[in-house]
């Protein structure tokens, strides 16, 4: 009969578990990047769509400085102010929800407790378990309200987006954005060809940028970029030529 011995426990040191650090994912709930990004696309389009419109009117060169810039510090206004309501309508929604959650937990802790180790158990958690961890979990009334946050609504209260920060990253990107298209311009130039020609690397550069913070290739990204804004451009331009047509 073969009989199986245990390993014998030494003293020797054990191979230490590597355990990955939060600090290695990128912040996606910040609430700077979507407005950033967008901020930054909608300013190149729009801008340029714009610009491209009166340029197709036959209008002076003056009059196109003029429009890109009215063009730049108006949507660069609209869109801070937008974001900061939007950011802000959802962060007090967010707030009232937790505050919800934090007057329930003071009313009906053993409810909640249950409820909490109850989302365990569907979870795969054995009963008793589940239940210890829901009790050892709740010792702590900060904590308690945190993973029920974390669990029931999807949100982490300590991570909120910021209002002001979504509305300064709109503002300053929306007006790299629009400016790009009437540098040109303010350089010197008469025609819409560097106008052009600039935009269109900028549009393909901005999808190639994002791509760097989302699964996409730079390339589609990039293309797909290019071809949206390009487009935006060509029928503003033939609006522009035929309103400036018909009012000329």
């Amino acid at each position: 009969m073969t009989t199986t011995t245990a390993a014998p426990i030494t003293d020797e040191p054990q191979p230490k578990v590597h355990i990955p650090d939060e600090g290695h994912h990128r912040d996606v709930n910040g609430g700077w990047l979507r407005p950033a990004v967008f901020g930054a696309m909608d300013g190149l389009v729009s801008n340029f769509a714009l610009m491209t419109g009166v340029v197709g009117g036959s209008v002076a060169s003056g009059t196109v400085v003029l429009t890109g810039l009215a063009g730049l510090a108006a949507g660069a206004c609209s869109m801070a102010a937008g974001e900061y309501t939007s950011v802000a309508s959802q962060r007090e929604l967010v707030q009232a929800e937790i505050e919800a959650e934090r007057l329930e937990l003071s009313r009906n802790p053993h409810g909640e407790l249950a409820e909490l180790a109850q989302l365990y158990v569907s979870r795969g958690v054995d009963p008793d378990l589940a239940h210890e961890v829901a009790r050892q979990l709740s010792t702590d009334p900060d904590q308690t309200l945190e993973i029920h946050a974390r669990e029931e609504l999807g949100i982490d209260p300590n991570d909120l987006p910021s209002p002001v920060v979504a509305a300064a990253s709109s503002f300053v990107c929306f007006a790299v954005g629009a400016l790009l298209p009437l540098l040109p311009y303010l350089l010197g130039a008469t025609s819409l060809v560097p106008a052009l020609l600039l935009s269109l690397a900028g549009l393909f550069a901005c999808g190639a940028v994002v791509a760097r913070v989302t699964a996409r290739s730079w390339w589609f990204s990039g293309v797909r970029q290019l071809v949206l804004g390009g487009a935006a451009a060509a029928v503003t331009y033939l609006l522009g030529t035929l309103i400036g047509g018909a009012v000329g």
